[in-house]
């Protein structure tokens, strides 16, 4: 089995098992499939023929400890450990697979992995950028902003190729030499029986070169902490606690790499009137008994714009909730979440004479202990 079918396939997902599957389990599994794709119950059908195959082989590996650890230790080393590019994945080196000349960089890539040697390609690996690293900052927003969106500056502190050396490390008139230990590759084998794999070189510690004379604003790293400010565009709809992230607003890279991220976290301060539920905004309005009862056109504010007429109907309990469309915060998509409407009823504290005969009258026309019969009841029974 080569280390390209190692890589490229997922015996486990053909097999329809997890990874920590029992061979009992990956039987179990085979058998299943292999009745169902025979050729012998699929006769002229060359797609089960193929996934008959594709079964078969996956068994031939998994049921065998041996072998199954081996293909474990590659994808695990290969897949996870060697990526071509941030973000890179399978489809990476899929597509290395392809390219002209393939096998002789991978044989660089992953030669050490089954003891087959291969470095004719190590330096120029060791040679290639390095993606800056990702930088967090953080803004405090007014509920306003947060919702209609802003630029800010912001002033960040990361590292970057220092200004003295222009990232060589070594004091000017002076450059780096490469390596001894390790000849410039950066890296450095350690044999784990069965395979071996590359770690950074102990001495140069991953650079492939070593300063003798290191730049004193640096001390030989090459790297250097810089200040900067951006203008970062915060979107409209932002809420309390949220992450952005601004692609290439990070570190600058090495070696010609792309820049970091920047992830931007956002602080809301609270509405004295309105609050945020998802893409809702919220506010408690108070009614009076007689609007609750009788229902009524009631005024509501709403955040940026004119208030609205809300129309409450007749027996209105307390704590209701309405709904008002297109009046909350702005989605990705660019339209808007809706503004809720709770009820708040209020008790008059003090009564006139001709009010408390009126409320006097209703309590005998409505008595409550016909209200409550049914919860005595209840509570009794239980």
């Amino acid at each position: 089995m080569s280390t390209k079918d190692y890589l490229e396939k997922d015996y486990y997902k053909v097999l329809g098992v997890s990874k920590t599957a029992t061979q009992a389990e990956i039987k179990k599994s085979y058998r299943k499939l292999a009745r169902q794709f025979h050729p012998d119950a699929n006769k002229g059908d060359s797609d089960a023929e193929d996934r008959f195959k594709e079964i078969s082989e996956a068994y031939d590996v998994l049921s065998d400890d041996k072998r199954r650890k081996e293909y474990d230790e590659a994808r695990a080393y290969g897949v996870g450990g060697f990526r071509g590019q941030p973000g890179g994945g399978i489809g990476d080196l899929g597509d290395l697979f392809g390219q002209a000349g393939a096998g002789e960089r991978i044989g660089d890539l992953f030669g050490g992995l089954f003891n087959r040697g291969g470095g004719a390609g190590r330096q120029q690996t060791n040679r290639r950028a390095r993606r800056g690293a990702d930088v967090e900052s953080e803004v405090t927003l007014s509920f306003a902003e947060s919702l209609s969106g802003l630029t800010v500056p912001l002033r960040l502190t990361s590292e970057a190729a220092c200004p003295t050396c222009h990232g060589t490390g070594a004091k000017t008139g002076t450059v780096p030499r490469v390596c001894p230990s390790c000849e410039g590759t950066g890296q450095e084998s350690r044999n784990m029986g069965s395979f071996s794999f590359s770690e950074p070189c102990h001495e140069c510690h991953g650079r492939g070169l070593v300063v003798d004379d290191p730049c004193t604003t640096c001390h030989g790293s090459g790297r250097a902490t810089g200040t900067r400010t951006i203008q970062a565009r915060i979107p409209a709809g932002v809420a309390d606690g949220q992450k952005i992230r601004l692609k290439g607003k990070g570190a600058p890279g090495e070696n010609g790499g792309p820049a970091g991220d920047l992830y931007v976290n956002i602080k809301v301060t609270p509405h004295k009137v309105f609050g945020r539920g998802g893409d809702n905004l919220t506010i408690t309005v108070p009614v009076t008994f007689p609007e609750a009862a009788l229902g009524g056109d009631i005024e509501v504010p709403t955040h940026g714009g004119l208030p609205v007429t809300l129309r409450i109907p007749p027996g209105t309990p307390n704590g209701r909730t309405f709904r008002v469309r297109g009046r909350g915060a702005t989605r990705r998509d660019g339209s808007k979440g809706d503004l809720l409407v709770t009820v708040d009823v209020q008790v008059p504290q003090k009564l006139d004479d001709t009010t408390r005969a009126a409320l006097e009258q209703l309590r005998a026309t409505n008595r409550g202990d016909d209200l409550r019969s049914e919860l005595l009841q209840q509570a009794r029974e239980g």
